[in-house]
């Protein structure tokens, strides 16, 4: 049905910054809402960002406000997340997903059906 890809992960100085980005393939991604999370180790996964599906409108968790953004292009059934200011703390594996037959966002894991394979972002000096 569709397949999401993550890329742009990598090794970065802390206040450095990185885009990461979701491409989609198999559907579009017109009618639905998709999210990053992250999962660091020995952590649960948590919601980082969301757009809608016409990206109209956006949500970020508190310890990422100002310093990342969500962002999509349809026609190029991808979405970005521009991080910016990072921290060891940032230091995951970065999930983006589909929502649940659904244009708007959430913030739990539970709300997402298509997940891609993740990508690496470690901040260190």
């Amino acid at each position: 049905q569709v397949q999401l890809v993550e890329s742009g992960g990598g090794l970065v100085q802390p206040g450095g910054s990185l885009r990461l980005s979701c491409a989609a393939s198999g559907s579009t991604l017109d009618y639905y809402a998709i999210g990053w999370f992250r999962q660091a180790p020995g952590k649960e996964r948590e919601g980082v960002s969301c757009i809608s599906s016409g990206g109209g409108t956006t949500y970020y968790v508190d310890s990422v406000k100002g310093r990342f953004t969500i962002s999509r292009d349809n026609a190029k059934k991808t979405v970005y997340l521009q991080m910016n200011s990072l921290t060891p703390e940032d230091t995951a594996v970065y999930f983006c997903a589909r929502r649940k037959m659904k244009y708007y966002c959430s913030g739990y894991v539970s709300a997402y059906d298509y997940w891609g394979q993740g990508t690496q972002v470690t901040v260190s000096s």
